[in-house]
């Protein structure tokens, strides 16, 4: 029987968010809306990722790489966050399907380790244009069947994306679950992309307001990423798919950013399909609020609440032995 999500609207918007929301339409989304979307431009999106390692993660902060995977990945666990806990958030970065990587999201995912009190996999799977959205995809997945090869039980793996890493935080657990393997114990998504049809957006009325995210644009980031494809193939859109195995979820976005559509389309879809989910939307808020915590106090309240949902998650196949 289909449930009715629980929509959180969470108020107050400080002048740090403000200014910066200021700055992003001034500056960052004037950037995006002229930047030719072209593979030679293409080709130069991986330095975003090199430039951010000037992003020094918090202190206490351990970082560890791993190998054995078809990509790179890391550990990363936040201070006071043991290695051992035998319980671990899978996460999918962000960046368009085409950028962003490791460094870009080490210091959220530190702050988000030492709020769940678990280590956080980071997973940078290879990008378009230079593999398919399947690779992609399928890089996530063996991320996921790597830490059930190494021991760690299903129902103790949270899986969490943002933006285009959402969209990978979806697509892993439907694609992981056709392929045999357990359902994982929660999925955290922030701003997450879901739906290929772009027209949705731009008729959305955060189109006028986003300040980062020009809607038409994201027509080039489709046409690129997901060549040919049918905006409704449940195997490439999230919500036109089975959604009746994935576990409870927490979606999060920001008030005035587009994908706002896509948050509450998901968030329905999965109370249509019987899953548990909360969506909250934060008052004010742009895209991946959540990484600017460093002057938004409204990102650390959102880190604090996946850290919440993350442990309540991961710790429910125990509470249901102890019952």
């Amino acid at each position: 029987m289909p449930i009715t999500p629980t929509v959180e609207e969470r108020a107050g918007c400080g002048w740090p968010a403000k200014a910066a929301a200021r700055v992003s339409r001034w500056v960052l989304r004037p950037l995006v809306a002229r930047l030719p979307w072209t593979p030679f431009t293409l080709r130069f999106a991986p330095l975003l990722d090199l430039g951010a390692a000037l992003m020094v993660p918090p202190r206490g902060t351990r970082v560890t790489k791993v190998k054995g995977l078809g990509c790179a990945a890391e550990w990363v666990r936040g201070r006071g966050v043991p290695a051992g806990s035998g319980k671990a958030v899978l996460y999918f970065h962000g960046g368009g399907f085409v950028a962003c990587g490791l460094r870009t999201h080490r210091r959220m995912l530190a702050r988000i380790s030492q709020a769940a009190g678990m280590p956080v996999l980071s997973v940078a799977y290879r990008m378009q244009p230079r593999v398919p959205i399947a690779t992609s995809i399928a890089d996530c997945v063996d991320a996921y069947r790597w830490l059930l090869d190494k021991g760690y039980d299903a129902d103790d793996i949270v899986v969490g994306g943002d933006s285009a890493g959402g969209y990978l935080a979806f697509m892993a657990p439907l694609y992981a679950l056709r392929d045999g393997l357990p359902r994982p114990a929660g999925i955290v998504a922030l701003s997450p992309f879901t739906d290929l049809d772009i027209d949705v957006k731009i008729a959305h009325a955060n189109a006028a307001l986003d300040p980062f995210i020009p809607a038409p644009r994201m027509w080039d980031m489709v046409r690129t990423c997901f060549p040919d494809a049918e905006y409704t193939d449940p195997w490439l859109s999230p919500v036109h798919a089975d959604l009746g195995g994935l576990p409870p979820t927490l979606i999060q976005a920001g008030s005035i950013e587009v994908i706002r559509a896509d948050a509450e389309l998901m968030a329905e879809r999965l109370g249509a399909a019987d899953v548990p989910c909360t969506l909250q939307i934060w008052e004010g808020q742009m895209h991946v609020f959540q990484i600017f915590a460093d002057v938004s106090r409204e990102g650390l309240a959102a880190i604090k609440e996946i850290g919440a949902f993350a442990r309540r998650a991961a710790g429910a196949s125990a509470r249901r032995q102890a019952a």
